[in-house]
């Protein structure tokens, strides 16, 4: 294999911290779609953990990065940049052991999974758990996907997401929320025991093959709950409200243009109630008609839920909104 430098190893991480948590990282080798998912009960994080411990490349493969971690991810930078290369999933966790540039701790307090397709489409999957990890600690890999957890409560958390992924019939994100619910009850991070919740952030993400790295075709990112409130709940609600569309009984529509500076027409001559949600769920805009004015938002991904008038008939669309 032709040998490089990476010019990120000399990076110098800015926060370090714990960051415990159960996840699961998967392809679709049908479609092509890569996907994670996975919580953990920080609090305080008001951008969710999303970016910390997930990298994915569109039609090639993903990283999850956890345990204990620095902030950026150096460790996950790399071993995105070596399947970028050429590199194993196995051969990148051999790598990262031996070239860890984080500084809290070494590479006996990680947690790698991660999944590709080689040149030829076959999906190659590895993981990896220091002996130094929170107990209750295990990676699990199956032809499709990897699932890793650390602090747990017990096995059952494993268990519970690896049966739900199995035996969903779906779409991977379908799967991969599954798999989250697997893990919804009372201190699957077993941090959050005392809580009654499962953790306290959780996200979702899915890139079709040919999605732009930065703009994956589905994204659900829930930060850090109070106390109490169940962050998979809440990830649940904003899967089933935006991906309504299939099962919808609104009149098959199309919008336009999309992507948009401006305003965004529905070809129809009936008017709707019109809203423009972030992908953390919150409201950004609403109208009523058959135009929305998305202008003064800033750019990225958003969803746009359409009701018809009188009805409670409804349908999402994702939309991006970009200069």
């Amino acid at each position: 294999m032709k040998k490089f430098i990476i010019s990120i190893l000399f990076l110098i991480p800015s926060i370090c911290f714990s960051q415990d948590t159960f996840s699961i990282i998967a392809v679709d080798p049908e479609t092509g779609e890569v996907g994670a998912a996975g919580a953990t009960c920080l609090f305080g994080e008001s951008n969710g953990i999303i970016d910390i411990i997930s990298s994915i490349i569109p039609g090639k493969g993903g990283v999850i990065s956890q345990a204990s971690v620095c902030v950026p991810n150096i460790n996950m930078a790399n071993a995105t940049t070596l399947m970028e290369s050429g590199y194993s999933p196995s051969q990148i966790i051999t790598w990262l052991n031996n070239n860890d540039y984080c500084n809290a701790g070494n590479y006996q307090y990680r947690q790698y999974g991660i999944i590709d397709f080689d040149d030829s489409g076959n999906v190659r999957t590895a993981g990896y758990t220091g002996n130094l990890a929170d107990d209750y600690k295990e990676d699990r890999q199956g032809a499709t996907y990897s699932i890793q957890g650390n602090i747990l409560l017990n096995q059952s958390v494993i268990d519970n997401m690896e049966y739900n992924f199995l035996n969903t019939q779906g779409t991977l994100a379908e799967k991969l929320m599954a798999a989250m619910q697997g893990a919804n009850f009372p201190g699957a991070d077993e941090r959050c025991l005392d809580e009654g919740t499962s953790s306290a952030t959780a996200f979702l993400v899915v890139y079709n093959s040919d999605d732009n790295p930065n703009q994956p075709s589905l994204e659900f990112n829930i930060a850090s709950q109070p106390p109490g409130i169940e962050p998979i709940d809440l990830l649940q609600e904003m899967f089933d409200e935006n991906l309504s569309v299939e099962n919808s009984t609104v009149e098959e529509l199309s919008l336009f243009p999309n992507p948009s500076d401006g305003i965004i027409t529905l070809k129809s001559d009936k008017n709707y109630k019109l809203e423009i949600y972030s992908v953390d769920g919150k409201i950004i805009l609403n109208d009523f008609g058959n135009q929305i004015d998305i202008s003064g938002i800033q750019n990225g991904t958003y969803f746009l839920k359409i009701t018809e008038e009188n009805t409670n008939n409804s349908a999402s669309f994702k939309i991006l909104k970009k200069d």
